[in-house]
């Protein structure tokens, strides 16, 4: 007994840490300073708390600019952070707990003691054989399960491709983060290093729109990583780099390593049989542009690919077999300079089709027959003749030969091949997809926006929205409406027009007596206007009334009954612990026995209209 307390109590112990942060100095717009650590920011006001380990409350815009803008990226880390979902391992007493282990054990051994004490020696294989299914009944309910990435924050994805914008444009629906771009890297040359070539050349490509790129921003951890290889992902992208470049299985369609064969250029890229130019390995140059804490590529299973550094800045950690792992409950991959480059087991669940390519897929646009290897050529240079168009270079038998090709805005591509005589020869295609009158990168909008919504908080509606950047905007418009159908302003906010991140938050103190209908209205300098979603908040019935959940107090069960509609719901403890949750059509039943006694919330979420409500109940 006395070795199994010692045994519980180290379990429940956590890690030895200090728990005082590091001091910083604050200085205020009136010259005056102060040396805290920095605790949380909210509603504009400033939390800090001193060496005595005092609390300070100080209002946001006393703040110097340096000292806000430290304010700001903190408060963005612990908003990324805490919107996380984590891999745990859960089995019937709930998540992994070494001291709920420890508890159980001693308890099965103080049975089988019992019954040993009554049964004597004869008795003692009952309580070894009672210990030993009891021991493993505990292990084998533990098993592992992965956690689905409810969503992933587009305004995070977005931090990444800014730095090569606007040759790169970016937008995002509430499925995928789109990538728009014409598939030509501007912060490199193209094509210089190869000595395996086939006769490709790199031409823009319509990669925008319902064509651009996809990358899920509900990934989903797949039960069988499928492997990067010569048998899958042979077509296609596995994934698109910060660049809005495309990036290839590091195999060929013909199942050979493309790097090792002297098929890419010094940055890891060719062109393929569409004259699209993509790379095949890890674009780790692309640190030369951005920061190494920034992801320099995310595979189309939605996972961020990360160069020499982790996103906390410290060097690389050790990989696992997929060539990534998990930082803070998030999985992201790792690109290196050796197999297998980049991704060595596609960690999210993809769908590939019959063509060995992951689905949705942009599409390349041909503007002739594929070429064919040129056995003994080496391209020395690919340099752009104009805005449309590039001088190749390629010597083969230590002669020089040259390739000048251009495209015009009705999308007619010419190509002259000089030989080493000078002697020209000309061809001419006209592409079906134009690619500078029809295709070009869309113009950033000038209000990224993340989120809008309306909830309903006692007699007030809280209106919420965050924007990923803005630019050249006026303001903002609260629209309302009884009917969804005529809106009318009631409130004005001026646009703050920063390339960060912005929250802002306003509260209708008198809506509507029944449902109150909300829109978000951006209206640029110019006049020009761009409206949210419309949300809703119905004051005329609350969620309680429409669903009846009994008994209060509750002891073993809870019922819930709706009226038709859907709903989420989840219970949690007075701690903010999610013990229940689910979705509810009709009726469900609730077993809560395994729950303490205590108070707990249930919330409510209509999920068709987005209103949301909470009551507290009593298990007793």
């Amino acid at each position: 007994t006395i070795c199994a307390c010692f045994f519980i109590v180290a379990a429940f112990c956590h890690d030895s840490h200090s728990h005082n942060n590091a001091l910083r100095e604050w200085t205020f717009k009136d010259n005056n300073t102060v040396k805290a650590s920095f605790l949380m920011v909210k509603n504009e006001v400033v939390y800090l708390e001193t060496e005595n380990n005092s609390v300070l409350k100080l209002s946001l815009p006393t703040f110097s600019e340096a000292d806000r803008k430290f304010i700001d990226a903190k408060n963005q880390l612990i908003q990324h952070l805490n919107t996380q979902n984590h891999s745990f391992t859960e089995g019937v007493f709930g998540n992994f707990d070494f001291g709920k282990i420890a508890v159980f054990l001693w308890i099965l051994m103080l049975f089988a003691l019992f019954i040993y004490s009554f049964v004597g020696k004869n008795g003692l294989k009952y309580a070894a054989a009672f210990a030993l299914v009891g021991i493993l009944t505990t292990f084998f309910s533990f098993k592992n399960k992965t956690s689905l990435l409810l969503s992933t924050d587009p305004a995070t994805i977005n931090a990444a491709f800014a730095p090569f914008k606007p040759n790169v444009a970016t937008s995002w629906n509430s499925t995928y983060f789109l990538v728009h771009s014409l598939g030509i890297p501007t912060t490199h040359e193209m094509m210089k290093g190869i000595t395996s070539w086939q006769q490709q050349f790199p031409t823009p490509q319509c990669y925008i729109n319902s064509n651009a790129w996809s990358i899920p921003l509900n990934p989903v951890i797949a039960t069988t990583p499928v492997p990067v290889n010569s048998s899958h992902f042979l077509k296609g992208a596995v994934a698109v780099a910060v660049n809005g470049i495309a990036i290839f299985n590091p195999y060929t369609n013909t199942g050979t390593d493309a790097f090792l064969d002297g098929q890419l250029d010094n940055w890891g890229g060719h062109c393929g049989r569409a004259d699209d130019y993509h790379y095949h390995i890890a674009p780790t140059h692309l640190y030369s542009t951005t920061t190494n804490t920034l992801p320099i590529a995310y595979a189309l299973d939605g996972f961020a690919v990360y160069g020499a550094f982790e996103p906390t800045g410290v060097a690389m950690t050790t990989l696992d077999a997929n060539h990534g792992h998990y930082l803070s409950g998030v999985y992201h991959y790792h690109g290196t300079a050796a197999a297998p480059y980049m991704i060595g087991n596609m960690v999210g669940q993809v769908t590939e089709d019959a063509n060995l390519q992951i689905i949705p897929q942009a599409q390349s646009m041909p503007i002739r027959t594929a070429g064919t290897p040129l056995s003994g050529a080496t391209i020395t240079a690919c340099v752009a003749n104009g805005s449309n168009g590039y001088n190749l270079t390629y010597t083969k038998s230590a002669q020089t030969y040259k390739v000048n090709y251009s495209w015009t805005s009705a999308g007619v591509f010419t190509f002259n091949y000089i030989d080493p005589s000078n002697v020209t020869t000309t061809a001419t295609y006209p592409n079906p997809m134009p690619p500078t009158a029809i295709c070009s990168v869309p113009t950033t909008l000038p209000v990224e926006l993340v989120s809008f919504e309306a909830k309903m908080f006692k007699n007030t509606t809280q209106l919420t929205w965050q924007t990923a950047s803005e630019s050249q905007v006026s303001h903002f418009e609260i629209e309302r409406s009884s009917d969804a159908k005529v809106f009318e302003s009631i409130f004005q906010i001026k646009a703050t027009n920063t390339n960060a991140i912005h929250n802002y938050k306003t509260t209708d103190n008198t809506p509507l007596s029944k449902i109150s209908y909300y829109r978000l209205k951006s209206v640029d300098f110019d006049g020009k206007t761009d409206y949210s979603k419309v949300q809703s908040v119905n004051f005329d019935k609350g969620l309680f009334k429409n669903v009846k959940i009994f008994p209060n107090p509750f002891k073993d069960v809870l019922q819930i009954q709706s009226d038709g509609g859907s709903y989420f719901y989840n219970v949690s403890d007075v701690l903010g612990k999610v013990v229940a949750s689910g979705t509810l059509k009709g009726s469900s039943i609730i077993n809560t026995t395994p729950i303490a006694k205590g108070f707990y919330f249930i919330a409510l979420k209509d999920i068709e209209t987005g209103v949301s409500e909470t009551q507290m109940f009593l298990k007793n």
